[in-house]
């Protein structure tokens, strides 16, 4: 079990930048892999980036490889998705999800989230 905060959502112009981050809680981080999915309205939840136990593995989903570096930080218990070059199109809000162990680009395989956090992209 682990508990997941997101934080570093907000609005920004086309071209801009955030950084999101999601603080987790709970009994050995570092054995879940780690993924950010998105909700934008109307759609399904959709998988964005995910990054193996170990940090060594990651997995992106086409429309943001290159621009959404994922990372995490297992002394701090966190993991970082650095999002530069901000579409309209990537509005949504973004969850931190986990699964044990290893990656997976499907978002039905993860089972813990946190709450998510808004981001806003404004032509």
């Amino acid at each position: 079990q682990v508990q997941l905060v997101e934080s570093g959502g907000g609005s920004v112009q086309a071209g801009g930048s955030l950084r999101l981050s999601c603080a987790a809680s709970g009994r050995t981080f570092s054995s879940y892999a780690m993924g950010w999915v998105r909700q934008a309205p109307g759609k399904e939840r959709e998988f964005v980036a995910a990054i193996d136990a170990n940090g060594a593995d990651t997995s992106y989903a086409g429309s943001v490889e290159g621009r959404f570096p994922i990372s995490r930080d297992n002394v701090k218990s966190t993991v970082s998705l650095q999002m530069v070059s901000l579409k309209p199109e990537d509005t949504a809000v973004y969850y931190c999800a986990a699964r044990i162990w290893g990656l997976s680009p499907a978002v039905s395989q993860y089972h813990f989230w946190g709450q998510g956090t808004q981001v806003t992209v404004s032509s």
